[in-house]
């Protein structure tokens, strides 16, 4: 008995494209769900977002002071688990 492989390649990728229509018209967008939203949660996501780019502009600072100032020496832009072991 000989499996139809070119029918069920073509079944099984109408099948995704008819799921990829179906998410594509029925899900909504971040700023159509951020419109829809009450305005007491839309205040909460709000303050989340200023406290997650506070965060991660801190964690930014820190890296850049963490950063060599000479970066002419080849040996400080090396990640410390380059260098081999020592006996």
């Amino acid at each position: 008995m000989h499996f139809p492989w070119v029918r069920f390649t073509g079944l099984a990728a109408g099948l995704m494209g008819f799921g990829y229509l179906l998410m594509k018209a029925t899900v909504p967008t971040e700023e159509e769900l951020y419109n829809r939203m009450a305005p007491d949660i839309r205040k909460k996501v709000d303050a989340a977002r200023e406290l997650r780019l506070a965060r991660e502009a801190e964690m930014k600072k820190q890296e850049q002071a963490q950063l060599p100032k000479n970066d002419t020496d080849p040996d400080t832009l090396k990640p410390i688990w380059a260098n081999p072991p020592q006996k």
